[in-house]
């Protein structure tokens, strides 16, 4: 095992971590402001890849307008879901929400594979040779994957930070009691956080696709690490979201290098238990007291 076959395995690490960043940041915002974990994002994720396949071969898109459109296309389902069934839900229990959006995931996936059938598909990105640096290699097709989930990050971290909007986010999220007695309007705020992480779901699901072969299966499959990353990385912590999945995600891809991809998960999860017997709150998380 040498050098090279670690830093290509840990590069391949930092791809599908930023990808997964994008969906595993719409976890923790809606974990952070809905107050619950929803398991319906992987599902998200595939309804995004197949949208991209989709607009390809009916509507012969180029892959960047089939990608806005897998964006579009998974918000305006992501605020369905909001209206049709969350909403009506606010004031019950995170389990019972939970519950439900393990439902509107197998929704998803039914509808998915009622249509579109049990079928491998793949969307079509021109063929590029991979660059080599001495050993280390890196395709091009990768580094727009990266810099597309790069620049997406940067927007949503400037919309929380510097848009009125996003403190209203941020407001509800440290407390939504005294967020309501200020005057914020949650369900703006509501609507404005389903439609952002529907379109980060999308996103993230069009970005995998172009890497990973499109099954009904796909994201569901990604939601466990996804919860390890946020988890790792400290719950209700966007920073710690996105460099936890990015962590695990290295992890796995190393490991492969030494147990098999088939085991790669499981040295992953010793890695994140680790962690948190080490601190309990994940790497940005902060300690919370109970009584």
């Amino acid at each position: 095992m040498d050098w090279l076959s670690v830093a290509n395995a840990a590069i391949n690490g930092i791809v599908i971590g930023m990808l997964l960043a994008l969906p595993a940041l719409a976890i923790t915002l809606v974990f952070g402001i809905a107050r619950f974990p929803n398991a319906a994002t992987g599902d998200y994720m595939t309804l995004g890849a197949y949208t991209t396949v989709a607009s390809q071969a009916f509507l012969g898109g180029s892959v960047v307008t089939s990608v806005f459109g897998a964006m579009s296309v998974t918000a305006l389902v992501s605020l369905f879901f909001y209206f049709w069934v969350f909403r009506a839900l606010a004031e019950r229990s995170q389990v019972a929400r939970l519950i439900a959006s393990i439902g509107v995931a197998f929704a998803v996936r039914s509808t998915i594979t009622f249509f579109a059938g049990q079928d491998q598909h793949v969307v079509d990105v021109p063929l590029v040779r991979a660059w080599n640096f001495g050993g280390i290699r890196l395709l091009p097709t990768d580094l727009y994957i990266l810099t597309t989930a790069l620049t997406a990050l940067v927007i949503v971290f400037c919309i929380m930070h510097l848009t009125p909007t996003g403190r209203r986010m941020r407001a509800i999220a440290d407390n939504a009691e005294l967020a309501a007695a200020s005057g914020i309007r949650s369900k703006r705020v509501m609507i404005f956080l389903w439609s952002l992480t529907g379109a980060f779901c999308g996103l993230g699901g069009a970005l995998l696709g172009i890497k990973a072969v499109v099954v009904p299966e796909l994201g569901w499959e990604l939601l466990m690490p996804m919860f390890a990353g946020v988890i790792l990385g400290g719950i209700g912590s966007p920073v710690g979201a996105v460099l936890g999945i990015v962590t695990f995600s290295i992890a796995q891809e190393v490991a492969s290098l030494f147990a098999g991809p088939p085991y790669k998960i499981v040295f992953a999860f010793v890695i994140l238990l680790c962690v948190l017997l080490l601190r309990p709150q994940g790497m940005f998380g902060r300690p919370m007291a109970a009584r």
